[in-house]
């Protein structure tokens, strides 16, 4: 198992900042997420990890090694592509063998590595196949098998479930981190798809615009947010806005309009006063049709209703703006009704509205 620490990392392509001063550490034996939308920075920074490109400033440090200069096949690191790069005039076998044979590993001892992790992922019996013979399920896991023979010292996986669909995705990322615990092995991953970080992480950083915003457990993001980038970017939230009504301690009411106040906690790491402009952050699910102690009340006409399964999504109009709320599937709930919904003030997050109008275009695209 391997520690790997950036410190200070930063990366540019011409003008364009791609990372910007990350620096972050990666546990042994973790499995470790870089989140973000398009653009963020996360591949660069996980090619800088894997010696594919050359950091302008910080360093790459495994464990006590500094590698920030190393070749990448001097870093003990293996990669999993988002499109597989797989040889497609070579079978499953020779496809896997490849980068034991390169480094001149006896006969034997290749056959028995690579029978291993055939097992290990899967696909035994399927070792004369060619790529194109495989399902993209079969593909995924061949470049998996590739990575892991060679018995890496971290595994690096760039966005591997990407082309296959939804409910195979949520097969294979069940098997991958069932393997990556079962081998124990220092695992850095990138996604743009929260749903998969979060169910798969031991801890996520979150990017935006080349730098790391917020690191930490799954269920620490999604609770507390460090800013209002993270708070609208992880899960689905609904937002409302309006002013500063009342401060005590940390507890905040905010006016929405002449007829919603809402309370709730203040930020972490923020301050706000009595008139500025604020904005509360809530997650639909935390809506309830019953209300249960300290708990906002809040009306609005339904201009939307979706069925999702095990809830129903309602689009709900109250005064000037849009709230997303989930409801059991069993209340039907018509278009045009006027509903009642409670809220806990402890699950409503209020931040300073600050480049809202950005931060939206940028969670929604």
């Amino acid at each position: 198992m391997t520690r790997v620490t950036l410190k200070e990392v930063s990366k540019k392509f011409g003008k364009v900042v791609a990372v910007d001063k990350a620096s972050i550490e990666v546990d042994h034996g973790e499995f470790f997420t870089l989140l973000g939308p398009s653009g963020c920075g996360k591949t660069t920074t996980l090619r800088i990890i894997a010696g594919f490109e050359i950091p302008d400033e910080g360093r790459v440090i495994f464990d006590e090694e500094d590698v920030t200069f190393k070749k990448p096949y001097e870093r003990g690191c293996a990669m999993v592509f988002q499109n597989y790069a797989l040889w497609p005039h070579m079978t499953v076998y020779d496809n896997v063998a490849y980068g034991l044979k390169i480094r001149k590993v006896p006969k034997e001892e290749i056959k028995k590595r690579v029978k291993e992790v055939l097992d290990l992922v899967g696909l035994t019996g399927l070792e004369n196949r060619y790529p194109l013979q495989l399902s993209g399920g079969q593909q995924q896991r061949v470049a998996l098998a590739r990575a892991l023979v060679i018995e890496p010292k971290v595994l690096l996986l760039d966005e591997p479930l990407s082309n296959l669909d939804a409910k195979l995705r949520l097969r294979m990322r069940e098997e991958i981190r069932k393997i990556q615990r079962d081998l124990n092995i220092t695992t850095i991953y990138v996604t743009h798809d929260q749903e998969e970080a979060m169910s798969i992480s031991d801890r996520v950083a979150i990017m935006r615009r080349g730098r790391i915003v917020q690191v930490g457990r799954p269920s620490e993001i999604y609770m507390n947010p460090r800013n209002l980038f993270v708070a609208t970017f992880i899960g689905r939230s609904t937002a409302l806005r309006g002013s500063i009504e009342y401060i005590q301690g940390r507890r905040v009411k905010m006016r929405v309009n002449e007829k919603l106040t809402i309370t709730g906690k203040l930020a972490e790491d923020y301050e706000l006063s009595v008139g500025d402009k604020a904005i509360a952050i809530m997650h639909p699910e935390d809506f309830t049709l019953k209300v249960e102690g300290e708990s906002n009340i809040i009306e609005g006409v339904v201009e939307l209703t979706m069925f999702l399964g095990p809830f129903t999504q309602l689009r709900i109009n109250v005064g000037d703006q849009n709230m997303i709320a989930y409801i059991d599937p069993e209340y039907e709930v018509k278009t045009g009704t006027r509903i009642r919904l409670a809220i806990k003030e402890e699950d409503v997050i209020i931040f300073p509205l600050i480049g809202w109008e950005e931060f939206e275009v940028e969670t929604i695209t």
